[in-house]
């Protein structure tokens, strides 16, 4: 399965994006899917998850009550609603899915997901 994050730009502290991620190559629908961001110069943190059916997510401390993860499994889509940006969110996301499908650990760990797709940049203002 190929991924392909969209939707990043320039924001202004205290400001919003929304990110999309399609696949194409084969459905993701019976796969956990994941959000990570990768800082210049940090290592790549994994920032949401959620499960198959959309019923279970998983946010890092440092998004929690920010960020809203979601999935449409009809479109074979992902998105990531962040608000309240703050400039510490500024990097390139990446969405990723599970090796496996189903998946039955929640929350689940970061080196379960796999074929990254192409990132998108984020870069919150102060």
């Amino acid at each position: 399965v190929q991924l392909q994050a969209s939707g990043g730009g320039l924001v202004q502290t205290g400001g919003s994006l929304r990110l999309s991620c399609a696949a194409s190559g084969r459905t993701f629908t019976y796969y956990a899917l994941a959000w990570f961001r990768q800082a210049p110069g940090k290592e790549r943190e994994f920032v949401s998850a959620i499960n198959w059916t959309g019923g279970r997510t998983f946010y890092a401390d440092s998004v929690k009550g920010r960020f809203t993860i979601s999935r449409d499994n009809a479109k074979d889509t992902m998105a990531l609603q962040m608000n309240s940006l703050k400039p510490e969110d500024t990097a390139v996301y990446y969405c990723a899915v599970a090796r496996s499908p189903y998946g039955r650990n929640w929350p689940p760990r970061s080196d379960e997901f796999g074929s990254w797709g192409q990132g998108t940049q984020v870069t919150v203002s102060s």
